[in-house]
């Protein structure tokens, strides 16, 4: 399971949720309106749901993330649970979710549990990492941990194109209104922003690696990245995001 730094992530991957105002937007909360928050990380788009006078619950697999959501948002129920394996007594009115699908490799488990948490007629609103998405540096972290290590560790996360992904929406009751693919070159933090990335991202690959050997990955991946995704003397994440709004039928 992925461990979070929260005080990292808010200091120098703000742009997670910073970036979400597209999403969110497509989402238009409601007053009165019961809407999951699914990944809802730090809780800052979740605050931001229940500005609208939404009924907002945030749901999050990690306990550091639930617990620092908890601290900052206390008048929001933020609840531990995986994005695969979830169910709620009373149904929503729409489910919400940015950059966290491509976390969950069980796509089809996790679209069944957000039909399940859904009214008929509601919608689902997401946003979350597309295929292609951060393909340079997710190679050039393999490349480093297999001349470091030897091993040959592929990128552990889902990245589906928009016909795959509203394919198995479809499969399981949803009508698909838009669906998009696009590319969004992300600027990072600093010039150890690649190595933050890496380290904050990239944990899923590191399952396995000797923690005396990570640092020396992390440079190596660097090095191969400053050829590509260095540009005008600043790091930048070689991002591309689906982004889905459905419905239940």
């Amino acid at each position: 399971m992925q461990t979070w730094n929260t005080a990292l992530y808010d200091q120098n991957h703000a742009f997670v949720f910073q970036m979400a105002q597209g999403v969110l937007d497509l989402l238009a909360p409601k007053a009165g309106e019961r809407i999951l928050d699914l990944g809802s990380g730090t809780g800052h788009l979740t605050q931001q749901v229940a500005d609208a006078d939404a009924s907002v619950i945030g749901l999050d697999s990690s306990p550091e993330m639930v617990a620092a959501a908890g601290g900052a948002y206390p008048g929001i129920e933020f609840v531990l649970g995986d994005a695969a394996r979830f169910a709620f007594d009373e149904p929503f009115d729409a489910v919400f979710s940015n950059a966290t699908l491509h976390w969950v490799t069980q796509a089809g488990a996790a679209v069944t549990c957000i039909a399940d948490a859904l009214k008929p007629g509601s919608r689902f609103v997401a946003e979350f990492g597309g295929k292609g998405n951060v393909q340079r540096m997710a190679e050039a972290t393999r490349h480093a941990i297999k001349s470091v290590t030897g091993q040959d560790v592929p990128h552990a996360c889902y990245f589906p194109s928009t016909g795959e992904y509203a394919s198995i929406l479809e499969r399981r009751g949803f009508e698909v209104c838009s669906a998009w693919l696009f590319d969004r070159l992300t600027p990072l933090e600093g010039e150890d922003g690649m190595r933050n990335w890496i380290t904050m991202f990239g944990g899923g690959m590191f399952t396995g690696v000797p923690a005396q050997d990570r640092p020396a990955i992390v440079e190596a991946a660097v090095h191969t990245l400053r050829g590509t995704n260095y540009i005008d003397e600043k790091w930048m994440a070689d991002y591309r995001r689906i982004r889905i709004e459905a419905y239940k039928v």
